[in-house]
């Protein structure tokens, strides 16, 4: 018996794309917004040194500056370092903070010497100053036009009483840097340059200041004492003999009565150059001496505004010898 298959026709339907719900995500590859999410923080497990991070994180390694003081003290506490240490570190951190003009000497105490000025007249101000370096003016403090060292002066006397140039020939070339500059970079300019001193200008191109490697320095190992430093004034007494000092005129006048035991009134004058001009009744020029009751004093050192530098001679008028 043969059997023949009999059917009808069937019409293939439509063909459809199988493909996701529309995410309404923008991204390019139409991904969710959680597909994303999910690929970074994938990223981010494998971004080089995340690793490194975490086991900071879990020894306790200081991630800011505040951590790491925190990580200092507990070094302190647990004595493995001093105070004295502990502060220096804390002061090498912090120096980067600090602008140069946060710690110059400021134009009205520098002690300069003028280019027109005889070698006669610079000896004293170098000797009685205790300073190694002065700038070098043409009659005013903006037109600062070189560096003079003790140094090089005195090696220039001891060549058979000098060789008959000018003083100002031995200048050195001043160095001018702003007052906006940080300290961390100015001490790392000193060291390459081996420069000991700049002159601190404003944005104007004014001087308003220097600053010396040792002011640096100070920052970060603390104040520098000096063989002619008198404590309790501050390194404003320069020199001081048995009968005789020499100061800086901006010594106060209570820290001056309480080193040689004087009584001066200092609601009258703040400073020992205020109490000198005062009585002199002018800005006082070099040269000029004054008596007063229990000393003597003479001006060393003035600019145009007021005195510098003072040579105290101890005991009365009748008393001094004369000079």
């Amino acid at each position: 018996m043969i059997t023949t298959a009999t059917g009808r026709l069937r019409r293939w339907k439509n063909w459809r794309p199988r493909c996701s719900p529309r995410s309404g995500s923008k991204t390019p590859t139409g991904r969710s917004d959680s597909a994303v999410q999910d690929g970074k923080k994938r990223s981010a497990l494998l971004r080089p040194g995340w690793w490194q991070d975490l086991r900071y994180l879990l020894r306790g390694i200081p991630q800011t500056r505040e951590h790491l003081f925190s990580t200092l003290a507990f070094a302190r506490r647990a004595d493995l370092v001093d105070d004295d240490t502990l502060q220096m570190m804390r002061r090498v951190i912090e120096v980067s903070d600090l602008e140069v003009e946060q710690v110059m000497v400021s134009r009205g105490q520098m002690v300069t010497v003028d280019v027109n000025q005889t070698l006669d007249e610079v000896l004293p101000v170098i000797t009685e100053s205790a300073h190694s370096r002065f700038p070098v003016t043409d009659g005013d403090k903006d037109g600062v036009v070189g560096i003079l060292l003790a140094k090089d002066l005195l090696h220039r006397q001891q060549q058979s009483e000098g060789d008959g140039l000018p003083w100002a020939t031995l200048l050195r070339p001043a160095v001018f840097i702003p007052e906006s500059k940080r300290l961390n970079v100015l001490l790392q300019e000193f060291r390459d340059s081996r420069n000991h001193m700049a002159i601190v200008v404003n944005e104007y191109g004014s001087v308003v200041g220097l600053i010396t490697i040792e002011d640096v320095l100070e920052q970060i190992v603390g104040n520098i004492e000096d063989e002619h430093d008198i404590d309790g004034a501050a390194g404003m007494v320069l020199r001081r003999g048995s009968d005789f000092c020499v100061i800086k005129a901006m010594l106060p006048v209570e820290s001056f009565n309480q080193l040689y035991g004087v009584n001066l009134d200092p609601l009258e004058y703040d400073t020992m150059g205020g109490l000198v001009t005062g009585a002199l009744g002018h800005v006082p020029r070099r040269g000029e001496t004054i008596a007063f009751d229990q000393f003597t004093a003479e001006v060393l050192s003035a600019d145009s505004r007021r005195p510098r530098l003072l040579r105290i001679t101890l005991g009365s008028a009748d008393e001094t010898p004369a000079q």
